[in-house]
């Protein structure tokens, strides 16, 4: 399950799964007063409605099912610096998928990173956030995922470089980067506050997306939530401190209309957020998105995310594209942007004093230049307004001017970019 975040968290018909609850396995008994106790054929729909729930918030459904594909049949390609991994197969197929699996099993995998046989799972199955889920959290969404049908469809092997491909190395990056333990709510905070928190930090695995990584893919844990960007993907993850795009300035009605429908009177949400929020976030409940946005609003801030390469222009120059991004965007952009920047949210965004357009990473901005695209398709927000494409009528140079004159006016305090930053992005993939 996983920023590539996590990532789109499963739609499955409660009353056909309830269907399925005589073939369920036998491990659905609870205690009471300390005796086992065979859970009745209501338990277990309320159970299994709680883990669908649940693989909602963790975004299960984002890796573990292909485009077009059978849900939850894995086989999803994650490009990674060490080579491709695939994303297995966790239907209840006992053949490939998790059919064999007991409910004990399921919970040391997400707990421990372990799988069944007892090899080590690669980092990229976001355990290390995973491992704060409760037991009780856990077996629902095993319940659940055991409900959906099976898909007999083999596991694709991964395709990674030397010496990348031999687990055992694992032991390493487990020592330096993973802390084994469930979530512990913090008494002098809310209970709302410490919700926001196990969603955040737990289910959610945001920092796999909002938190750099270093040279053998772990965590700079000095920098949490500090922002980073996305490898391979050519996105930058804002932070979420109260740096360059921290939230402590957010109303908690924004931040929880930007997580439930991809759109605020702040901005709008592109890239693999679209895809959190579409597969995921919009399918909690206010109570859970309100949990959230109580608890961004005060995550502290730590240190600067390490800086990303980034071509630099002369002053001069960059004043040379700053006119000529004017002409540029009155144009091309203020039709729907507004000459001051102000827009007209939420369907068309502001830019002035916009975060995510003054960071110090240029990245996003000039791929949604050069690539458009759609805030997701929500309940809250069925039709979005979209953002025209403008790489095969704007040149690098063109690109470069429009997006530094809208990340150096209006007081926004962004840096100016390089027509060659332009050129390196031109070829990134799309999703």
């Amino acid at each position: 399950m996983n920023r590539n975040s996590l990532l789109g968290l499963c739609a499955v018909i409660i009353a056909a799964a309830a269907a399925l609850v005589p073939v369920l396995w036998a491990a659905t008994d609870y205690l009471h007063n300390g005796t086992a106790v065979a859970a009745t054929p209501a338990d277990q729909a309320d159970l299994i409605k709680r883990g669908e729930y649940l693989a909602r918030a963790g975004d299960c459904i984002a890796c573990h099912t292909v485009r077009g594909g059978k849900t939850f049949a894995g086989g999803l390609p994650m490009a990674t610096p060490f080579g491709t991994l695939y994303t297995p197969n966790i239907t209840p197929d006992d053949q490939y998928g998790i059919g064999k699996w007991s409910v004990d099993d399921f919970y040391r995998a997400i707990h421990t990173g372990h799988s069944k046989d007892g090899s080590l799972l690669y980092p990229a199955f976001p355990f290390a956030s995973y491992t704060r889920i409760t037991r009780a959290d856990s077996d629902a969404i095993f319940a659940f995922l055991r409900s959906t049908p099976p898909v007999n469809v083999p596991s694709r092997p991964h395709e990674l470089k030397f010496p990348f491909n031999n687990r055992n190395l694992l032991i390493g990056w487990r020592t330096l980067f993973f802390r084994e333990g469930e979530f512990k709510p913090d008494p002098t905070k809310s209970v709302e506050w410490n919700r926001g928190a196990y969603l955040v930090e737990g289910l959610g695995h945001c920092s796999m997306c909002h938190t750099s990584i270093n040279a053998v893919g772990g965590p700079v844990t000095s920098a949490q939530f500090a922002g980073g960007l996305i490898p391979l993907q050519n996105w930058y993850a804002p932070s979420l401190t109260a740096a360059e795009g921290g939230l402590g300035d957010w109303e908690i009605s924004d931040i929880a209309s930007l997580l439930k429908t991809g759109v605020s009177p702040r901005g709008a949400v592109f890239g693999p957020m679209a895809d959190v929020v579409h597969n995921s976030l919009q399918y909690l409940s206010d109570d859970d998105i309100h949990a959230i946005a109580t608890y961004l609003k005060t995550i502290p801030q730590k240190k600067e995310a390490p800086e990303t390469m980034q071509m630099e222009t002369s002053e001069a120059y960059g004043s040379e594209l700053l006119q000529q991004g004017q002409k540029i965007f009155h144009d091309q952009c203020a039709k729907c942007h507004a000459e001051n920047g102000l827009g007209m949210p939420p369907n068309f965004p502001p830019l002035a004093n916009n975060q995510s357009i003054q960071m110090q990473s240029a990245v996003n901005p000039i791929r949604m230049v050069l690539n458009g695209g759609y805030p997701p398709s929500t309940a809250g927000n069925p039709r979005p307004y979209g953002m025209p494409p403008f790489a095969q009528s704007l040149s690098n140079q063109e690109v470069a001017a429009v997006v530094t004159f809208i990340r150096k006016s209006w007081g926004n305090k962004g840096t100016a970019v390089s027509p060659q930053q332009v050129a390196n992005l031109r070829s990134a993939p799309l999703d």
